[in-house]
C-alpha cells in the first residue's frame, strides 16, 4: 500500500499520478484538516464574484506549464478554461508603487531604450554595467546581491525586490539566485557575465550541429514532447495566463472526484504524528492509531515532515526543519465601480516600508460582471513586523482598505470582502536551498528510505512546480 500525506494540490496530484501507475495497486491519502485543496480556495461574494484566497492564475511556460495543462485536459476541465493573450491589458500593464506613485514597467523591446521613472538610466545601459562587472565565483548568493553587483542598486531595490514579493512574498536579500534564477547565475559562473552567458547559450542552440539537441527530449522527461490538444491550443493562441470558471479550486475538486471514481481512499481529519521506517514496511501513527504501508509520498511542509522524522532520522529532520516559511494576509475586496486603470496590478518595494506586498486587479484579468475585484496581499517576510504575532482579521481588513483606497484614489467603500491569514503558507528558498534539497534527496537515497517528497518546500512554489514535483515523486518512489 502507498500512503500519501497531505491533501493539497501536490498531494492530490501525487495520488492522481500514483493511480495512473500500474505498479501501484493500493493508495490511501491522509489529510489532517477537514478540507482538501490546500491553499487553493475559491469563494463567492454575495454578487457572485470570485474571491481567490490563494493562487488565482497559472502560466503556460515550459514543461511545468505544459504538464499542468495536460492534467487539466485529462480531468475534462478544458471547457472551463478562461485565458488571456499577450495583448491583454493585464499582460501589458504591470506597475510598481514607489514614492507615492504608480510606475509602469516596460512591456516591450522599445521600453528598454527609455529611461523609466523607477531608474536613473535606460535598461539597455545596464548591459554595459553587467559586461564591466567582475565575475565572482560562488556556489550561491541572494538575488538582491547578485542583481546589485551585475545590474545596479536601483534595479535590485525598485524592480527585483518587489518582483520577489510577488513571487514568494519573500525578501530578495535572502532568496537564492541559484535556485530562482539559475540561468542568470550560471551565465556569470560559466561565462563571466549575464549578457555573455545568455548570448553564448542562444548561439549554441542556433548553431547546434545535432538536430537531436534541439528537437529530441530525453526519453525520461516527465512531460512528453507532444502535449495534449489543449497544450497545442495554448501555444497557438499564446496564452499568457489562464484560470478556471468558478475559480482555481475547480482543479483540486476535479482531482478529488477523479480519485474517488478510481477507488483511491481519501480520508480527512487524519493527522500523521510519526513515521518509522522498518526493514520491510513503514509504520505511521495516524490519530494515535498504528498503520502500515510499503511506501510514503509526503506533500507536507518540510517543517511538518521534520517533526515526524526527528526520532529515527535526526540528520534528515534537521535539514527539513530549516527551510523557512512566511505568513501572508490576503484580503479580497469588491467595489461597485470600475477602476480607471486596466492592469494586472502593482507590487511594492520593501524599502517603502508599507504592510502591503502588492495588489492584483482580479476583475481586469478575468472580468466579473460590472464590479471591481481586487486582492490585497500583505506581510510575507515582514508579517510580524507590521502586524505582530496574532493580528485580528479586522486589523488586516482595515489596513488593506486604507492603503488600497489611498494608492488607487478610491473614495467608495467595498461592497464585499474576504479576509484570510495564511500562516506559513509559502516556503522560502533561501541562499543554499538547491544544495540543501540535494542533501535531503541524497540522504533518502543512501539510507534506502521508501519516501518521496513533493510540494512547495522543494522545487518551487507555483502550482505548475508542485504538480510536476508530485509526478516526479511517484517516479522516485517506484524506482
Amino acid at each position: 500500500m502507498t500512503v500519501i500525506l497531505g491533501g493539497g494540490i501536490s498531494g492530490l496530484s501525487a495520488a492522481y499520478y500514483a493511480a495512473n501507475d500500474a505498479r501501484i495497486s493500493s493508495i490511501i491519502l491522509y489529510e489532517a484538516s477537514n478540507r482538501l485543496g490546500g491553499w487553493i480556495r475559491s469563494r463567492s461574494s454575495p454578487s457572485g464574484a470570485i474571491f481567490e484566497q490563494g493562487p488565482r492564475t497559472i502560466r503556460l511556460f515550459g514543461r511545468e506549464g505544459e504538464n499542468t495543462l495536460n492534467l487539466v485536459n485529462d480531468l475534462q476541465l478544458k471547457d472551463k478554461i478562461i485565458h488571456i493573450g499577450p495583448s491583454h491589458p493585464a499582460t501589458q500593464h504591470r506597475f510598481i508603487y514607489m514614492n507615492e506613485a504608480l510606475h509602469l514597467l516596460p512591456n516591450s523591446l522599445k521600453g528598454i531604450f527609455k529611461t523609466i521613472s523607477l531608474l536613473d538610466r535606460p535598461l539597455i545601459n545596464r548591459l554595459w554595467t553587467d559586461l564591466r562587472a567582475p565575475k565572482i565565483s560562488k556556489e550561491d548568493e541572494s538575488i538582491h546581491s547578485f542583481i546589485q553587483r551585475r545590474l545596479g542598486q536601483d534595479i535590485a531595490d525598485n524592480i527585483i525586490s518587489p518582483l520577489i514579493c510577488g513571487i514568494c512574498a519573500g525578501d530578495a536579500r535572502e532568496i537564492s539566485v541559484n535556485f530562482l534564477f539559475p540561468k542568470l547565475f550560471e551565465a556569470e559562473q560559466k561565462y563571466g557575465s549575464i549578457v555573455k552567458g545568455l548570448l553564448a547559450e542562444r548561439l549554441k542552440r542556433i548553431f547546434s550541429k545535432s538536430k537531436n539537441d534541439s528537437t529530441k527530449r530525453d526519453e525520461h522527461d516527465l512531460v512528453p514532447a507532444i502535449g495534449s490538444d489543449l497544450v497545442e491550443r495554448g501555444r497557438r493562441e499564446q496564452w499568457m495566463m489562464w484560470s478556471l470558471q468558478g475559480g482555481l479550486e475547480q482543479l483540486p475538486l476535479a482531482l478529488v472526484d477523479d480519485l474517488k471514481k478510481r477507488n483511491v481512499d481519501i480520508q480527512t481529519r487524519k493527522k500523521c504524528e510519526k513515521l518509522t521506517f522498518k526493514s520491510d514496511h513503514v509504520e505511521l501513527s495516524i490519530n494515535d492509531n498504528l498503520r502500515k504501508c510499503s511506501r510514503v509520498i509526503s506533500s507536507l511542509p518540510a517543517k511538518v515532515l521534520a517533526e515526524l522524522l526527528q526520532e529515527q532520522h535526526p540528520k534528515l529532520s534537521a535539514e527539513l526543519r530549516v527551510i523557512p516559511t512566511v505568513t501572508v494576509g490576503v484580503v479580497n475586496l469588491e467595489f461597485q465601480s470600475v477602476l480607471p486603470v486596466q492592469a494586472f496590478g502593482f507590487l511594492i518595494p520593501p524599502k517603502e516600508n508599507l504592510p502591503l506586498l502588492g495588489v492584483t486587479f482580479d476583475s481586469c484579468v478575468f472580468p466579473q460582471g460590472s464590479s471591481t475585484v481586487l486582492t490585497v496581499m500583505m506581510g510575507g517576510a515582514w508579517f510580524e513586523k507590521h502586524f505582530g504575532p496574532n493580528p485580528s482579521e479586522k486589523q488586516l481588513l482595515t489596513t488593506a482598505i486604507e492603503h488600497t483606497k489611498n494608492i488607487l484614489r478610491i473614495e467608495e467603500e467595498p461592497i464585499a470582502h474576504n479576509v484570510a491569514i495564511l500562516k506559513d503558507c509559502i516556503p522560502q528558498h533561501v541562499v543554499g536551498h538547491k544544495a540543501r534539497v540535494k542533501r535531503i534527496h541524497d540522504y533518502i537515497s543512501a539510507h534506502h528510505i521508501p519516501l518521496a517528497l513533493c510540494g512547495s518546500s522543494y522545487q518551487g512554489v507555483g502550482i505548475n512546480d508542485v504538480i510536476l514535483s508530485a509526478k516526479q515523486a511517484i517516479r522516485d518512489v517506484v524506482r
